[in-house]
């Protein structure tokens, strides 16, 4: 294998040349914005950033489109990108100006860098296990939170940004002299058009020298050489194939559904296509899934387990049928979700691996339930989300385990299953407690609420996850305000489940900071008490205030968990 060096900006150009291609056994891009602020910033400070790993042939290889364009047209020897395509994706939207795709949308990383930054490292960056080319998302949805946004203090974000080099675009911050668009400062020779707009008229201004430096340094991230190892012409695709999920293996780089994707694309060439295609379309459908869990499908219908670990072993016919019935079996699960239980967006999964079992039972009864069963399947699947059924213990063993009941029994045995796992099946009151919008049970009140015929307080709109404009769009409310408990009790207490409430964006800003016992009485005066006991809000103005916050987060546990038992059908 040979080694050999390159810069960030000779590695650019490569991209934007269409010199360096991405075979179909890489994943898709995927890193937030924020990993990709943390590369800027290890690369500002000079810190090692790995290695990258190419494969140079003359073979014909299936090949997919890159995150970003690529103006030129590849040819028969490309130079194939095998590990780095994250940090070079990245590197290349950054320092060229062009968006990149991320399941299916197209949108630039803006990043701002700070003229004013601290010289030395003001606390320690919290890090993510995963490695380059790992995903931030977990089976348990919590990306898909993002759908419900969260009222959050401006100053405090301020403040902490203030002690930070880069950090993603906010229109606050551009507003501010001592920020700057990294993009910009790329694409400038000059410091000039910076240093005029952070007021420096001379350069007998002290921070002339500095800045200047600093834009200096940034600009040299395109001078950083990153070491390539190059994997030979000689070598087979499949043999290439076996290196990346070797390489990828040590120090968990990279999930197991991506490691059984490039061995899956190995024995059936060309049929990441085919997997997209489908992911598009059960996106259109509102079910924007990771392709990992249509894998995780595709191995349960040609196994009959959810494990990757046999899938090398698995012929290309097998795959391919599999994959017919799997795609069936999807549809079920989606519609089933969306039409006889309410769930509508995988927002309100608390787990994806539920599709996977509803994709099975439609499936093994060829899709012919009775009234019965299918009523005890909707009971099983609610409850089953409710409960955070694959968010306890191996997540693997435990749809395995459902996997098997389905191949043998059918819903009344996964409700046993389910007892056996979490006890009783109701929600007791005292299960609410300490939970936050991250638990499966906040997802569960949303539906439970819905359900009731929950309002927006002040426009009367049904609560919803579709609302389009900045005014509808549904945010979870703090009752009682962060800043008013602020004094009193922590975070994680004021993020209590029984705290949050669900409005639109326009009646949480008018609401903003003030105390409920000075906004839920005019509310109250003007729309009536129902429009709160539709999301079990307590109307006893004993209980609004700060002094009485706990005893009020007590009695709306008990009115949750009774319009949870309701809904789940436990009355």
């Amino acid at each position: 294998m040979a080694k050999t060096e390159a810069t960030v900006e000779e590695l650019v150009s490569m991209i934007e040349r269409g010199r360096l291609r991405l075979p179909e056994m890489q994943r898709r891009y995927v890193w937030r914005a924020t990993r990709v602020r943390d590369l800027l910033d290890s690369l500002y400070r000079g810190y090692p950033s790995g290695a990258i790993l190419v494969w140079e042939t003359d073979e014909e290889v299936p090949l997919q489109d890159m995150a970003v364009v690529q103006e030129g047209a590849h040819s028969n020897s490309s130079l194939l990108l095998l590990d780095g395509q994250q940090r070079l994706t990245s590197l290349s939207a950054v320092i060229r100006g062009v968006p990149v795709e991320v399941r299916g949308r197209k949108k630039p990383i803006e990043l701002l860098f700070n003229l004013e930054h601290p010289d030395t490292l003001p606390f320690v960056t919290e890090v993510n296990e995963e490695g380059d080319d790992a995903e931030e998302t977990g089976d348990d949805g919590d990306e898909a939170d993002e759908e419900i946004e969260a009222d959050a203090s401006d100053d405090e974000l301020l403040r902490r940004f203030e002690k930070m080099t880069f950090v993603v675009s906010a229109k606050k911050l551009e507003q501010l002299p001592h920020w700057v668009k990294v993009t910009e400062v790329f694409k400038a020779d000059s410091d000039t058009p910076f240093l005029k707009r952070a007021g420096i008229r001379g350069f007998d201004d002290p921070r002339y020298e500095k800045y200047s430096q600093r834009l200096a340094k940034l600009r040299a991230i395109r001078k950083y050489s990153y070491r390539i190892d190059v994997l030979e012409r000689t070598l087979a695709y499949d043999e290439v194939t076996e290196i990346f999920v070797r390489v990828n293996s040590l120090g968990a780089k990279l999930r197991s559904s991506d490691l059984a994707l490039a061995q899956i694309t190995a024995k059936w060439k060309k049929s990441l296509a085919v997997f997209q295609e489908f992911q598009k379309q059960c996106a259109k459908d509102g079910f924007d899934l990771d392709l990992g869990i249509h894998l995780k499908n595709l191995v349960a219908f040609a196994t009959g387990q959810s494990r990757f670990t046999t899938v090398g072993n698995l012929s290309a016919e097998v795959l391919q049928t599999a994959w017919k019935d799997c795609c069936r079996g999807m549809h079920f699960a989606l519609n089933f979700l969306r039409s006889n239980t309410g769930i509508d967006n995988p927002a309100l999964l608390s787990s994806p691996f539920l599709l996977v079992t509803l994709s099975v039972f439609g499936h093994r009864r060829n899709y012919q339930l009775s009234p019965d069963e299918a009523d005890r399947l909707k009971y099983w699947t609610l409850l089953a989300n409710a409960k955070g059924r694959y968010s306890r213990g191996s997540t693997e063993t435990i749809l395995d385990q459902d996997l098997a009941v389905v191949r043998e029994g059918g819903a009344e045995e996964l409700i046993d299953r389910l007892r056996q796992q979490v006890g009783r099946l109701d929600i007791a009151p005292e299960e609410l407690e300490g939970r936050n919008q991250r638990s499966a049970l906040f997802k569960t009140m949303f539906l439970a609420f819905r359900a009731a015929g929950a309002k927006d307080w002040k426009s009367q709109l049904a609560i919803g996850l579709s609302h389009t404009g900045n005014q509808h769009r549904l945010q979870f409310h703090h009752i009682f305000p962060k800043a008013v408990l602020k004094s009193s009790y922590t975070s994680r207490e004021a993020d209590d489940i029984a705290n949050l409430a669900f409005i639109g964006g326009k009646t949480n800003r008018g609401i903003s900071d003030k105390p409920p016992a000075e906004y839920l009485p005019a509310l109250i005066e003007k729309s009536g008490s129902s429009i709160l006991e539709l999301q079990c809000i307590p109307t006893d103005p004993s209980l609004l205030t700060v002094d009485r916050y706990k005893d009020f987060l007590a009695e709306r546990r008990k009115l949750i968990a009774a319009r949870l038992n309701e809904f789940l059908g436990h009355v």
